[in-house]
């Protein structure tokens, strides 16, 4: 992979959180590891798809990443358009809120990211006056344009979140999100709150939006099936860690780790004749707990071809070939 053409690199990427006892003398007694050493990269103007089952750390990443959390250890690099590198894991104060101009959100629940005592406008409105890039007048042209670009109307400026519906909503979390011109956006699952017949519209306004303003994606979300109509490439993630990462086609076509394997099986295939003949992966047990994740392959406690390797060693991070990244002890 050309490095010129990676525009963030995250690298043994952790975030724990802290388990304290104590009322008066808070002592830590251990640790939820959320992210547990991750690394990949996302290239410049793609979708990068992030899936993997609820409570795996898929939305800590995101905000890891953005330094809404700070990370425990590791690095993530940013190369701006500008070409200058930043490891965002060492700014703090002003040189952190100026690369805020770059990197947005889109957070997942479009009912409770939006201040209900704000106008639609003031919302919009509000990254540009904290960041200096307009006032006045130029703040209200603005945000009618960004109406616009998602598809509202500008009129809308002077309601209130609670005079949308969901769908409505997240339009306007997407115009917040484009306000300041970024070139990075994490999709925090934006389309899981919303009802099906909304769900597409959204996903086609942001196919729309990354065609018009060259933005590049980390699109986090449950459904596998979006995530393929939607993504580049896809990163596979299990508690706390990333078990595969592989082009779409590569990925859905050919899925190397057992875990991939499992979750593909469950998307339902709209013709009745193949689904009749496929085979579904049912694991057994349950998902173990991040304080205390298993040795060697975290996925061996549920995996149905795991080796005694597997509970002794953590399988090595490897390119089999083509930029498909695995980790496991049992793929050729």
């Amino acid at each position: 992979m050309s490095n010129d053409n990676v525009l963030l690199k995250v690298q043994d990427l952790k975030k724990h959180f802290p388990i304290t006892q104590g009322i008066i003398f808070m002592h830590e007694v251990g640790s939820v590891k959320a992210v547990d050493g991750i690394s990949f990269d996302v290239k410049r103007g793609e979708t990068m798809g992030l899936v993997g089952e609820s409570g795996c750390g898929k939305s800590t990443t995101g905000r890891v990443i953005l330094q809404l959390h700070r990370a425990t250890s590791g690095k993530v690099f940013f190369t701006g358009a500008d070409s200058q590198t930043h490891d965002l894991t060492t700014l703090k104060g002003e040189p952190l809120r100026r690369m805020r101009r770059k990197m947005q959100m889109i957070f997942q629940d479009p009912y409770a990211s939006l201040n209900p005592r704000m106008t639609v406008g003031d919302i919009i409105g509000e990254p540009l006056i904290i960041h200096g890039v307009a006032r006045g007048k130029e703040v209200q042209e603005r945000v009618e344009e960004l109406l616009k670009v998602v598809g509202l109307n500008p009129l809308f400026a002077n309601r209130y979140p609670h005079e949308f519906s969901g769908g409505q909503r997240q339009r306007i979390g997407v115009a917040r999100a484009l306000a300041l011109q970024p070139e990075f956006i994490v999709c925090d699952e934006p389309i899981s709150a919303l009802d099906v017949s909304i769900q597409a519209q959204v996903v086609n306004l942001l196919e729309d939006l990354q065609a018009q303003f060259n933005l590049t994606y980390l699109f986090i979300a449950h459904d596998l099936s979006m995530v393929r109509h939607i993504s580049s490439r896809v990163a596979v993630m299990y508690l706390g860690i990333i078990v595969e990462v592989a082009s779409r086609n590569d990925l859905y076509n050919n899925p190397l780790h057992p875990y991939t394997q499992a979750l593909l099986s469950a998307v339902p295939v709209p013709d009745p004749m193949v689904e009749e003949k496929r085979q579904r992966i049912i694991l057994q047990g349950d998902v173990p707990s991040p304080v205390n994740p298993p040795s060697g392959c975290r996925f061996h406690t549920r995996c149905p071809i795991a080796q005694s390797i597997c509970s002794e060693v953590r399988p090595e991070w490897r390119d089999i070939g083509g930029d498909h990244w695995v980790a496991c002890h049992l793929v050729q």
